[in-house]
């Protein structure tokens, strides 16, 4: 795992210095490595400029360093992240008589695009961002790992007549820091998005002018800029909407994902809270693994939220090496603005994985195994269960006329989640006259569930962020919701629901933070459970196996948790999360009410002033129905553009 770069423009000094920026900015990506390497310019004088900052987990040899330049075809590549089969596309160049000049995945890699073409990124399997120079042809591939793993940002010049065509890197902080863009400022509907989900969502970013590649995603450009070729390799669409897989299927599949992911010539370790999800992946990593695995867990003096004894009996269990870090809410504070700092975007979500992070890093380990992706994957949350339920319900009450049935979710929402001051709660109950207006649109109804906010609530936060949001809107890019309609179109609900929960909830949040909070102690977070192969074999299993009973995850842990006393996971499912809730109530509050009780700072990111005051003092008075989570949401978004010095106007 690393940090890349790239320009595509005038090849001189300007621009070198401008990439020398990018790579700097990223050096706690990778303080293993750093290096630049320049292109050769056409008749104009342009060309491409590739920077790279290293984490040597495979070969530690400056055989693999990068920009990493074929020496028999000229081809150069960088690479953030791991292909999991690389020695199975080692074994099947060398059958054809090529010899690699290192041992490991870089090498492989670029090779066989080189040899294959760029298409060949179809056969890639793991996480990764790429950039790759094909001079023969003349034209770059930028490429992103199927399920979105690893990021890719790319910013084009506005001005025709600049010394630069297009520029991209692995971090959003990275095109800021280059001194390209001349005034960057927020994207307002990004700010919207960001207040609806507690996250922003690709292709947009939180900066204006700034674009994220989509998982699957390949684009191809000439050397002076000019796009040409952009496409999805791969998709959820492509996953089978039936099958007969099986058990056996699963497991099999699952050992391989664990088996692949082991791979490091570093130290390992797994993060284990005591959950299905990280256990299942402990447990089939001790198995399969021909090393001790340790284990860590991030434990806390707040009893509601402390899994720490659970921890130490799965790993007792288990039979790993465990270590437990006990973070207290003074060292959270003492911390706080450097994990809040970690992260790449805004988001609600992420610090606990900076914490962990920080500690495994701290113990002389480089790479951690962690267990994301199973609910989403297995139908572990109450989306599975609540959503379809939803659906069903608007499809038999299609009978009513529409005012009748909305009149008639509303009296319902009133008595089950009853307002109470200036705010009503902001739950699922309160939204039912949302979803049911929704009707059996899941995607409507997935956005309406997982909002933080009524649509009436959101619109009073937003001040100018909410300008040019139109009716219907559900807190998604135009074309984020064009490509979820075409992965859900032809699945059951619980199938559907497990594509937009792999998409949104994992793939634009749980991955992006997990990236750039670890990173931030530079450690490679790695993800068996969220594996194109796994989660195809997955997908070919009848609903009513894989997903039931629902919520249970009961087909993971047949897989995973193999030999451990079922006793151990039989308790209520409660997610890796900090106290937050104990904590804002506490000494995190007066940090937290400088900030929301800013005025200008509100106005500035594109907030209501005295929507988010009369937010925050609703939640201080204990109002019902209103979590820590949506407080976090509208803090972490303007601590965040403080820091980097961003508005809704254009900056200086």
């Amino acid at each position: 795992m690393c940090g890349l770069a790239g320009i595509v423009g005038r090849v001189g000094e300007a621009n070198r210095a401008a990439l020398r920026r990018m790579t700097d900015a990223m050096a706690h990506r990778g303080p293993d490595g750093d290096s630049l390497w320049m292109g050769p310019a056409d008749a104009r004088g342009w060309g491409v400029m590739l920077g790279h900052r290293r984490l040597s987990i495979l070969d530690l040899s400056t055989a693999a360093s990068q920009p990493m330049v074929d020496p028999q075809r000229g081809d150069v590549a960088v690479l953030n992240g791991e292909i999991y089969n690389y020695l199975n596309i080692r074994g099947s160049l060398e059958a054809q008589g090529h010899t690699l000049w290192s041992t490991g995945d870089t090498a492989a890699m670029l090779r066989l695009l080189s040899l294959r073409g760029f298409d060949a990124v179809r056969e890639l399997r793991g996480m990764f961002a790429i950039a790759l120079w094909d001079p023969r042809r003349g034209e770059l591939l930028l490429a992103r790992d199927a399920l979105g793993i690893k990021p890719l940002y790319f910013a084009r010049n506005p001005d025709p007549a600049g010394e630069w065509s297009f520029a991209f890197a692995s971090e959003v902080r990275a095109l800021l820091r280059s001194g390209l863009l001349h005034k960057p400022r927020l994207r307002s509907s990004a700010v919207a998005s960001v207040v609806w989900n507690g996250f922003t969502v690709a292709p947009e970013t939180i900066v204006d002018g700034i674009e994220s590649l989509l998982p699957g995603e390949m684009r191809v450009y000439a050397q002076d800029g000019i796009e040409l070729q952009r496409k999805r390799y791969w998709t959820q669409a492509e996953l089978p909407c039936s099958g007969s897989a099986t058990d056996q299927d699963v497991s099999l599949a699952l050992e391989d994902s664990v088996r692949r992911h082991l791979a490091s010539d570093v130290p390992l370790g797994v993060f284990l809270s005591g959950g299905v999800d990280s256990s299942a992946v402990a447990n089939v990593a001790k198995r399969v693994s021909r090393d001790p695995v340790h284990s860590f867990t991030l434990a806390f003096t707040e009893q509601e939220r402390n899994e720490g004894d659970i921890a130490r009996a799965v790993s007792k269990a288990i039979g790993t090496q465990h270590h437990e870090v006990v973070l207290r809410q003074e060292d959270f504070l003492d911390r706080l603005d450097e994990a809040v700092g970690s992260l790449d975007q805004p988001s609600f979500d992420g610090l606990n994985s900076f914490f962990m992070s920080q500690a495994v890093a701290q113990a002389g380990f480089k790479v951690a195994l962690v267990g994301s992706g199973g609910d989403e994957m297995f139908g572990g949350y109450t989306s599975f269960r609540d959503l379809p339920a939803m659906a069903a319900w608007s499809r038999r009450l299609g009978f009513m006329p529409e005012g009748l049935r909305n009149m008639a979710a509303r009296s319902f929402a009133a008595w089950k989640a009853p307002a109470e001051g200036p705010f009503p709660p902001q739950t699922r109950w309160a939204k039912l006259p949302t979803m049911v207006a929704a009707r059996d649109d899941r995607l409507a109804l997935y956005q309406c569930a997982y909002a933080l906010f009524l649509p009436e609530t959101h619109r009073r936060l937003l001040g100018t962020a909410a300008d040019g949001l139109g009716n219907g809107y559900v807190g998604l890019p135009p074309e984020m919701v064009t490509v979820l309609r075409e992965e859900t179109a032809g699945r059951t609900d619980l199938a559907a629901i497990a594509a937009l929960e792999q998409r949104l909830f994992l793939g634009e949040r749980l991955l992006r933070d997990a990236d750039s909070t670890s990173m931030a102690a530079s450690i490679e977070m790695r993800l068996p459970l969220v594996d194109q192969q796994l989660l195809e074999t997955v997908a070919a299993v009848p609903d009513d196996t894989r997903f039931h009973p629902v919520r249970s995850k009961a087909m993971l842990r047949r897989a995973g948790l193999r030999g451990l006393d079922p006793a151990l996971f039989d308790r209520p499912k409660s997610g890796f999360e900090l106290p937050f809730d104990h904590w804002l109530r506490g000494a995190l509050g007066a940090e937290v009410d400088a900030v929301l009780t800013d005025r200008s700072l509100m106005a500035s990111v594109g907030l209501s002033p005295q929507g988010v005051a009369e937010l925050w003092q609703a939640y201080r008075s204990g109002a019902p129905g209103l979590y820590w989570t949506r407080i976090w949401c509208l803090y972490a978004l303007a601590v965040w553009a403080r820091r980097q010095g961003l508005s809704m106007e254009l900056s200086s």
